[in-house]
């Protein structure tokens, strides 16, 4: 592919400058800018809840506009400024501006990336290559957590704020060395590619696609569920290590986080190899299992080693789970021309659930403890594993499009019509 280089290095540091800022937010305004918890608490969530219901409208942007380039250009200096801001002058007006900022642009780059990603390369080519956008982003996640730890350790807390400038000056080289003309930008938003019949499909589909195509609807189901019951494992798993292992809680946590992290490498590699092999369900379902496993395992031993292992299984979950994602939407929505509405509205949803479930599981925590609580939570997980494997069909077509969208079915029908008219 011609601009698998510029794909790679965009991937890589678009995880930095996202990476970069957001863990030492909290850290620093309570010891360096003497923050009360609740201060802290109450941004960090208007925040939240302002990126999580601009999900569906920045999806719609990223349909409709031919400078998806400009996107992340802007997004990375507005960033970037967000993160200077925060150092310099952290009073309450500026914190909360920049973290809305920090939120809106939560909801831009991914998916603005995994469009970009759709216009450069054909159907038969997407699992690789979301698969290998995949690997970069988790080696810049291993990254930046490394070189920030080393950068606040050597110099100071204040000093890691500035390397998110670095690296966003990286990202806006990274995304001009893919060339405007390069992007298609009709395929970018999940519609018909150059050389199929125009009237294969609406152009785009009116936004009532979204509520009458069953596999888009069990997805956004079953990625709630799974949200829901993923979203408050880590943070309950970091009290009962504080709990069991005073004076090891940072260490133990930095654990957890990089054993996960180092699992979903392989994961994204695994999405690249096999998932037009294998199918895109039996995939879906591995990480929708490993999900309730890891709820009950964590219940067995409050033994650190023990806990920590068990994040393995966090790494096959979410890192299968993030990386089938935008690939599955692909599948189900292409020929709609609302791609990126559709992720849009899948990230409302699995931000609505893991917000809901945060509060849900420290009251478990409260009134039953934290086995309780795990195990509650391994059984919404379980309740996804269900939905998708009764009512989720494979969205993988029986036969792989040719990069110009010219393979024709036997009944004279093309291949998109055919699946169009199965996923309805």
């Amino acid at each position: 592919m011609p601009y698998r280089a510029a794909l790679d290095w965009l991937s890589f540091f678009l995880s930095d400058v996202r990476g970069g800022l957001g863990p030492y937010v909290g850290i620093f305004l309570l010891t360096a800018a003497h923050w009360d918890q609740a201060t802290i608490g109450g941004v960090l969530t208007i925040s939240g809840l302002i990126g999580i219901s601009l999900h569906t409208p920045v999806g719609a942007l990223i349909d409709v506009t031919r400078r998806k380039r400009e996107l992340i250009i802007v997004g990375v200096v507005l960033l970037a400024a967000s993160a200077v801001a925060i150092e310099r002058k952290p009073t309450w007006l500026v914190v909360l501006m920049a973290d809305i900022a920090m939120a809106v642009l939560g909801a831009l780059f991914a998916p603005t990336l995994a469009a970009i990603t759709l216009g450069l390369v054909g159907p038969h080519e997407l699992a690789a290559r979301l698969g290998r956008n995949a690997l970069f982003d988790r080696a810049g996640n291993l990254f930046v957590a490394g070189i920030a730890g080393v950068v606040g350790w050597w110099l100071s807390q204040r000093a890691v704020f500035y390397l998110v400038p670095l690296f966003a000056a990286l990202t806006v080289v990274a995304v001009l060395s893919i060339p405007a003309n390069a992007i298609d930008h009709e395929r970018a938003r999940g519609g018909l590619v150059h050389g199929s019949d125009p009237g294969d499909a609406p152009h785009p589909a009116d936004w009532r696609i979204l509520f009458v195509r069953r596999p888009f609807l069990v997805l956004a189901v079953g990625a709630a569920l799974f949200h829901f019951a993923n979203a408050p494992m880590l943070p309950l798993l970091g009290q009962k290590l504080a709990l069991a292992h005073p004076g090891e809680e940072t260490l133990l946590m930095s654990a957890c986080i990089v054993t996960a992290q180092l699992v979903m490498i392989p994961m994204a590699l695994l999405i690249g190899a096999k998932a037009d092999r294998w199918g895109r369900k039996p995939l879906l379902l591995i990480a929708l299992a490993a999900l309730p496993i890891r709820g009950v395992l964590y219940t067995l031993s409050d033994d650190r080693s023990w806990l920590v292992s068990v994040q393995i299984l966090d790494g096959v979950g979410l890192g299968l789970f993030d990386t089938l994602l935008p690939l599955v939407l692909a599948d189900v929505m292409r020929g709609t021309g609302r791609y990126n509405v559709s992720r849009g509205v899948i990230g409302t949803i699995q931000g609505v659930g893991g917000s809901l479930s945060n509060g849900v599981a420290g009251l478990i925590v409260v009134t039953a403890g934290y086995d309780t609580a795990f195990l509650a939570l391994a059984a919404f997980a379980a309740m996804a594993l269900f939905l998708v494997w009764v009512a989720m069909p494979e969205t993988r077509g029986p036969d792989q499009e040719s990069a110009g969208g010219q393979v024709v079915a036997a009944s004279g029908r093309s291949p998109r019509i055919a699946r169009l008219d199965a996923r309805r």
